[in-house]
């Protein structure tokens, strides 16, 4: 690859902002986000860092090296009972890179929500309106912050990644993204909420994955907590989870940050976070991620929200629903996992014990194919492991 070979790379390999996440550019600039956007540290704790050991597994008979090849995989770390039992680095990764987790993103707040919650300071079941005047009088009026957190807030949004104009160009113009047309004014997040003023349903209804979400929450967090969310992040996740790495996140023209898919991380770093959730959200006798909610998301969402949604068909066939920013299958044994474009993915099977942390820098935002690989390589890991 000859992407940002060369001082001055040639023109046709430079990584711009208007090319970062579209190929091939995109297979350097998915782990080169800070030197694009601007971002925010979250902070690690260096002398609280969670040591992972290493141990072997037999994975071999699975097709691993193919189904990761046919992905476009950048990183995958596989934790079997808490022990690295496979690791794997491809296009310029190595274990301390930080990669963009995209709608993992998503994940993440809804892990730093439930611990706000769980402390009494943010309370899912109040009006929007309540933290974020703001959006008074638009779609947003009348969501609560759990249908938020559930993607049942009744706003007209297309999720279009192909768009080449409306609302979610104006979106990914704001949160700094894509670059300005000549002439045009710069914006910014949270003067964006606001222009969102048509609804498409009735707030509570089906599953309506709207990314907008995302970041209003992380707004609303801020406001409930008086922090910013970088420091938030770090302060209730990162550093009492033991990352072993800063994480950072991007953020607009005034510091306003992207909660829907601007984190990133190691591929350690975010097998920790899975690892912890797999162990009902304690390191260490420390009481991390409320249990409660672990249950609550693994037990508590909606099937008929999600079989009436958007992503349905990703996932054909699969008895699931979407709890807090977190897919679930609704079977013996459930699975959690966060879901990003491009192929992003953290898989946490708290049965078995088996956590999957994946980047990829597919070409297509979602494909469904290699969705559909991807899936059936962490089935059959998740059964040779465990049973």
């Amino acid at each position: 690859m000859t992407i940002m070979q060369g001082f001055p790379p040639a023109p046709a390999d430079q990584v711009t902002l208007g090319n970062w996440r579209s190929p091939p550019h995109n297979r350097w600039a998915l782990h080169h986000v800070r030197e694009i956007v601007p971002s925010a540290e979250i902070a690690h704790e260096p002398e609280d860092v969670w040591k992972l050991t290493l141990d072997g597994a037999d994975l071999s008979g699975l097709g691993l090296a193919e189904a990761l090849a046919s992905t476009a995989t950048d990183a995958m770390v596989v934790l079997h009972q808490g022990r690295i039992v496979f690791e794997h680095y491809a296009n310029g990764m190595a274990q301390n890179t930080p990669h963009i987790l995209m709608s993992v993103s998503k994940s993440v707040l809804g892990v730093v929500a439930a611990i706000l919650a769980g402390q009494g300071q943010f309370d899912t079941a109040a009006p929007v309106t309540s933290l974020i005047p703001e959006v008074a009088g638009s779609a947003y009026d009348g969501a609560t912050l759990g249908q938020l957190l559930d993607m049942r807030a009744g706003i007209l949004f297309d999720e279009n990644y192909e768009a080449t104009g409306g609302a979610i160009i104006e979106y990914r113009k704001a949160q700094g993204w894509n670059p300005l047309a000549p002439g045009e004014a710069p914006s910014d997040l949270r003067s964006f909420f606001p222009t969102l003023r048509e609804g498409d349903g009735p707030h509570g209804g089906r599953f309506h994955y709207v990314s907008p979400n995302t970041d209003l929450l992380g707004w609303a967090l801020e406001r409930a907590s008086g922090t910013r969310y970088a420091d938030l992040a770090s302060q209730l996740l990162w550093a009492p989870m033991g990352a072993q790495r800063d994480a950072y996140i991007t953020v607009d023209r005034f510091g306003a940050p992207r909660c829907a898919g601007g984190v990133c991380a190691t591929a350690r770093d975010l097998a920790r976070l899975g690892q912890l959730i797999a162990q009902g959200g304690a390191r260490e006798g420390r009481q991390v991620i409320p249990a409660a909610w672990i249950e609550d998301i693994t037990r508590n969402g909606d099937a008929g929200a999600w079989d009436r949604g958007d992503f349905a068909h990703l996932f054909p066939g699969a008895a699931m629903h979407y709890r807090d920013k977190w897919y679930v299958t609704r079977e013996e044994k459930p699975m959690l996992f966060g879901l990003g474009v491009n192929g992003q993915n953290l898989f946490i099977d708290r049965a078995r014990q088996v956590v999957i942390a994946k980047f990829s820098s597919q070409a297509s935002a979602l494909d469904v194919p290699a969705i559909g690989v991807t899936m059936a390589m962490v089935a059959g890991i998740r059964r040779r492991l465990g049973g």
